[in-house]
């Protein structure tokens, strides 16, 4: 049955409280069951029975300024209901809410067999439509420009699992992100992720947590998103976000949490159709006193590196189970068989793999990635050889790009081609800033600011929480000081500005102009650095394009920068000298929103 929703996003602020009595679950195994609220002929509602223990339901009327057609209005799990009725689980903020001046959502619910024979949901024989073996939901919204968001549920039978898949044309527009967002009653799923997964436990000085649990908090302390305690519990001056669930794209596959006899939990693709390669950090979970909140991004605009693609179908699962962490990725093998726009079978797909990587420094992992404007992928060289393999890609040219750590030390390009592999000889790396002797260095060439103060805290605590040490220290002494307790991973305008380097010079090491490099891992507000040796100061650089907030938001992921500075031999003395960096922008902050950057690596070397 198709069902179409022409409602601008006005009137959801209209419709509250029409919210009826949902339906009771379906009538058969594996099945589609038609329903209505209150019998009105104008209130659909598709229930789907899984045959594996899940019955949910998705609505097919607008029904209030929270919920929307589209949405899974009923998720029962062995008889237990798991949906907030007054909260949608939906794209983005409702189907009809992701174009703006568009309301217009179409969905057709159906039975589809192995042979590709899909059958619509219908009312006939009391509602009831038999499944063999899949049924597709598929929502579509269009914009003014013609631009077309399409997302599915589609389930296997036997499963406990409900696939999804987004495929747009154009970015949605009103909120400039793609994400599914599950809202579970927090008394039913009380609990967080494990330890490994994303938005999982964290254990800090003997303590653990959920970094994006807000239960306790009294109130946000930055913007609407970022919490703290109330002076009289035990965890005053600690912070809790939504931002703090976040992990590395490239080390997490689910995100989810568990109740009694209940995990869900959401398992990610490979994110072919994401942005910001594979060391991008976002929000992905929020539990709060209400709901713990699931969150699948697809794409979002923080702190946001790369265009956003499109054309891309981006698949996830949802996950029902008894509470046990899921261990291997739901079987996909399937897809091809139900229709989906924009998927692209294994066949269709090509790898490329490298032989090696030269020039490495032992002990840091080495990552390469592969990007285009259609897609996006990464594999880990081996510690030992460095050998890689990339495999699942779509065809076309790629950049292809070794990060040490997280920066980036050589670029290349490579062409994949559909069923086929591209071998490529060893590569040799010869971008990389540590391969330069430096007269002193802080901190080391990787890409992040973790050796530096805090940076064991950054992504998970607000940079005001009382567990973070003094963001302001004594000058740093080269050949005394230790970069791990002596300087800062960020620096802000109006915290913590005015850092200095004291160094030595011998005679004759300052016969000739030295290079000062500052490298930066992200930068807030328009922020670079101008630096002062002695008595000389530089020119400010030119100001970056501004973001958006990120070192607050447990991310230092952003664009790195190097910045030089050629410091005049005859400003340079014999014996002590003194660096002083500051911070510099002509936009106006305050504290930790001032203008800021996250250190890299900081050195002196000979400019020949």
């Amino acid at each position: 049955m198709n069902t179409t929703s022409s409602r601008p996003p006005w009137a959801r602020w209209l419709a509250a409280g029409l919210l009826a009595t949902l339906a009771p679950a379906a009538m058969a195994a594996f099945s589609i069951t038609t329903v209505h609220d209150n019998n009105n002929a104008a209130r659909p509602q598709y229930v789907i029975d899984t045959d594996g223990g899940l019955v949910f339901k998705v609505r097919g009327w607008d029904s209030s300024s929270t919920t929307a057609i589209g949405d899974l209005s009923s998720m029962v799990y062995k008889g237990v209901e798991y949906a907030d009725p007054s909260r949608g689980t939906q794209i983005n903020s409702g189907a009809d809410w992701l174009y703006n001046g568009v309301g217009a959502v179409g969905l057709k619910v159906e039975a589809v067999s192995a042979n590709g024979t899909a059958t619509p949901a219908s009312t006939v024989n009391g509602g009831v439509v038999n499944a063999t073996d899949y049924i597709r939901v598929t929502i579509t919204s269009t914009s003014t420009k013609g631009g077309v968001l399409t997302h599915y549920y589609v389930v296997k039978r036997g499963e406990s699992n409900i696939h999804m898949g987004t495929h747009f044309t154009e970015q949605p527009d009103v909120h400039g992100l793609v994400r599914f967002i599950a809202r579970i009653p927090v008394a039913k799923l009380p609990n967080g992720g494990p330890a490994h997964a994303a938005g999982g436990l964290v254990t800090y000085n003997g303590e653990s947590f959920w970094a994006e649990d807000l239960r306790g908090t009294s109130g946000a302390i930055e913007a609407s998103d970022v919490f703290g305690f109330p002076s009289t519990d035990a965890r005053y001056g600690q912070t809790r976000s939504k931002h703090y669930a976040n992990r590395r794209l490239k080390d997490w596959e689910f995100v989810g949490g568990s109740g009694p006899g209940v995990g869900i939990w959401f398992w990610r693709d490979n994110n072919e159709g994401g942005s910001s390669g594979p060391f991008y950090r976002s929000l992905l979970q929020q539990i709060t006193s209400t709901n713990n909140e699931l969150t699948y991004i697809v794409n979002y605009g923080e702190a946001q590196t790369e265009p956003f693609r499109l054309n891309v179908l981006n698949t996830y699962t949802m996950i029902f189970n008894d509470g046990s962490v899921p261990t291997a990725r739901p079987d996909t093998s399937w897809y091809g068989q139900v229709g989906l726009v924009g998927y692209v079978p294994p066949v269709g797909r090509g790898s490329v793999s490298g032989a090696g990587l030269t020039g490495r420094i032992a002990g840091i992992p080495y990552t390469v990635g592969f990007a285009n404007a259609q897609a996006q992928y990464w594999a880990d060289a081996d510690p030992v050889d460095g050998h890689f393999t990339a495999s699942g890609m779509l065809p076309g040219d790629y950049t292809m790009t070794i990060y040490k750590g997280e920066l980036a030390v050589q670029t290349g390009s490579v062409t994949v081609t559909a069923n086929a592999s591209y071998a490529m000889n060893p590569v040799a790396i010869t971008a990389d800033p540590e391969a330069t002797p430096a007269l002193w260095r802080i901190g080391r060439w990787d890409g992040t600011p973790q050796e530096f103060i805090n940076g064991d805290k950054l992504t998970f605590m607000h940079p005001s929480d009382v567990r973070m040490a003094s963001w302001n220290v004594a000058p740093f002494v080269v050949g005394q000081s230790n970069p791990a307790t002596q300087w800062p991973a960020y620096q802000w305008k109006d915290v913590n500005n005015g850092l200095q380097v004291r160094f030595t010079l011998r005679r004759g090491q300052n016969a000739a102009p030295l290079r000062l490099r500052i490298g930066t891992t992200a930068d807030f507000a328009g922020a670079r650095p101008q630096v002062t040796v002695n008595s000389w100061s530089s020119a400010i650089p030119a100001a970056p394009p501004k973001v958006s907030r990120n070192l607050t938001v447990g991310t230092y992921r952003g664009f790195n920068r190097t910045y030089t500075f050629d410091i005049p031999a005859s400003q340079l003395v014999v014996g002590t000298n003194v660096l002083t960096i500051n911070t510099v922008s002509g936009t106006a902050g305050a504290g930790f929103l001032s203008p800021a950057l996250s250190f890299d690596a900081i050195d002196l070397v000979p400019t020949n």
